[in-house]
């Protein structure tokens, strides 16, 4: 074996790398719930010429589909009768099917639509402290939920309403509120979890939706799956529309105790402020479904709901 004598390794003499020039990670900043809040302002919009156009267009579709079924019915009973007729008894169960799921999805979202004018009206009740339409919207309230008016013996309209709300809405409230907890939860730990930059998007699109519904179901609206989509549309239209879905320092801050999120990992600290984010959507969706405006309730904050929906969840991680 020859010796070749030591290995000299050359070394360029480029300077390090300085690693105060690299870039800052910025704050957390939500993109999956961002996205989501996004997807939902697209919806279809209650009304308007897209809705002339979805109607004309199914309306098209389905007559074209039910020619055709009854051709091939009437071909078929014409070969092979006993085909032929349960073909057709097939297309007529179909027909009632469908007929009665569009019915379903209109009166879901007749409910919906009620539980926004009972609010409406009781707004205007105490804008202008009318008695009567106070106890009239009490009585709707009772009526909503098979309960007994509470309000008989109120004197005005802020007594007869603030009794209503104390006894009817209460109880609704603090369950709307755990529902509220439970998505948030579910869409922090998600997109804490999920590496894949769409399917951290879809959990909490997925996860917000169901939410929404609950809610509504919850406050007696029981909304059908385009009712659903529709209200979802109010409340990402509104979030968008007043700035609230935006991130900002007092929301990093009452979430991160002063900037606690920042020691934490890129993805903790987007879980986070997606779980915060879906909050505030809750939140919306609350204001949106609820029959009563509040006034003897007091109405959740974001901080505290989010504190309730993380306690405990990312130490035991």
């Amino acid at each position: 074996m020859t010796n070749h004598g030591p290995l000299l390794i050359e070394i360029d003499d480029e300077p390090a790398p300085d690693v105060a020039a690299a870039p800052e990670i910025g704050p957390p900043e939500g993109q999956a719930m961002q996205m989501a809040v996004a997807g939902m302002a697209r919806a279809p919009a209650a009304g308007g010429p897209g809705r002339w156009v979805l109607w004309a267009g199914s309306a098209l579709v389905s007559l074209v589909l039910g020619v055709a079924a009854w051709d091939f019915a009437a071909r078929l009973i014409a070969r092979v009768p006993v085909l032929g007729w349960l073909a057709a008894v097939l297309a007529a169960v179909l027909v009632l099917a469908l007929i009665l799921w569009a019915g379903r999805e209109a009166l879901g979202y007749a409910r919906v639509r009620r539980l926004g004018a009972i609010r409406t009206r009781a707004e205007g009740a105490l804008s202008s402290g009318d008695l009567g339409e106070a106890r009239a919207v009490a009585a709707a309230v009772s009526a909503l939920y098979g309960a007994r008016d509470p309000s008989l013996d109120a004197l005005d309209a802020e007594a007869v309403l603030e009794t209503a709300e104390a006894t009817l809405l209460t109880g609704l409230d603090a369950r709307v509120q755990l529902e509220i907890e439970a998505a948030a939860r579910q869409v922090a730990l998600a997109t804490a979890l999920i590496p894949l930059a769409l399917a951290d998007v879809a959990a909490a699109l997925t996860a917000n939706l169901r939410m929404i519904r609950r809610i509504a179901e919850l406050y007696g609206g029981r909304p059908g799956a385009f009712g659903n989509w529709r209200l979802a549309r109010s409340v990402a239209v509104h979030l968008m529309a007043t700035g609230v879905v935006a991130v900002g320092d007092d929301l990093i801050g009452s979430l991160a105790g002063g900037g606690l999120v920042s020691k934490l990992s890129r993805r903790f600290g987007e879980g986070v402020v997606n779980g915060a984010l879906t909050a505030r959507v809750g939140l919306a969706a609350m204001d949106l479904c609820r029959p009563l405006p509040f006034r003897m309730g007091r109405r959740p904050g974001v901080s505290a709901v989010t504190a309730a929906a993380l306690k405990g969840l990312f130490e035991r991680g």
